[in-house]
């Protein structure tokens, strides 16, 4: 299940992300050592769990939570992860490459270095925590919400954006090349840095403010040299 998001401040077009509402049912206790490649995991609790350089490749996660779990150099290439909230999951490398995240909810996360490239987010929301270098690389992003959260050097490049919000999100240094992005709502982002790809804006809204800061970019872009 969904709602949807009001579009954002300002009032204008742009459409609303629908966020996810998951409702958990009654969870049994994961006791399992370790995960498995093609394991189905079905409304389970995972609470403190170490993962780290576990394979679980095309691993399937429905109706679960996982809260302070440990993902350092975790396989979880073709992973589905689907009415699932990840709380204060921690982990350096994680590999969720061709991955489909639907309807999740990641609180707090603490990671650098996680591939989601050629993956498909819908209904997702990520708030608070920091993430480092999150590789988003082709990538295909509906229905997405970045709240409260920090990003240093995600790479969207040759991503698509729909409905994808910033809430109070700080950007660092993003690379949007080759993205193509459509109702991207970057007016609530607490810090916009764009270290390259600002000429593939067309499609978001960004607020008078934020134009000022990138107008020496735009400028280069088109060519434009201002003086005096």
């Amino acid at each position: 299940m969904a709602r949807t998001a009001a579009g954002g401040a300002g009032g204008g077009r742009v459409k609303g992300a629908r966020r996810p509402e998951v409702r958990l049912p009654p969870l049994e206790p994961w006791s399992d050592g370790e995960l498995e490649p093609d394991g189905d995991y079905d409304g389970l609790e995972f609470r403190d769990a170490d993962f780290v350089g576990q394979d679980a490749a095309g691993a399937r996660f429905m109706d679960c939570a996982l809260t302070g779990c440990a993902f350092d150099e975790t396989g979880l290439r073709h992973a589905r992860v689907l009415d699932t909230v990840l709380t204060g999951t921690r982990g350096v490398g994680t590999n969720l490459a061709e991955a489909t995240l639907r309807d999740v909810e990641l609180i707090d996360a603490r990671l650098g270095g996680t591939q989601l490239h050629g993956s498909v987010l819908e209904r997702v929301v990520i708030r608070g925590g920091k993430i480092d270098y999150l590789n988003l690389r082709k990538a295909r992003l509906r229905d997405v919400v970045f709240e409260s959260c920090v990003l240093v050097e995600p790479d969207f490049g040759g991503a698509v954006l729909e409905r994808v919000e910033f809430t109070d999100c700080t950007l660092k240094d993003a690379d949007f090349n080759g993205v193509t992005m459509k109702d991207v709502d970057l007016r609530g982002a607490a810090e916009l840095g764009i270290a390259s790809g600002v000429d593939r804006l067309a499609g978001a809204v960004i607020s008078m403010s934020q134009l000022l800061d990138l107008a020496p970019m735009l400028a280069g872009q088109l060519g434009i040299r201002v003086e005096g």
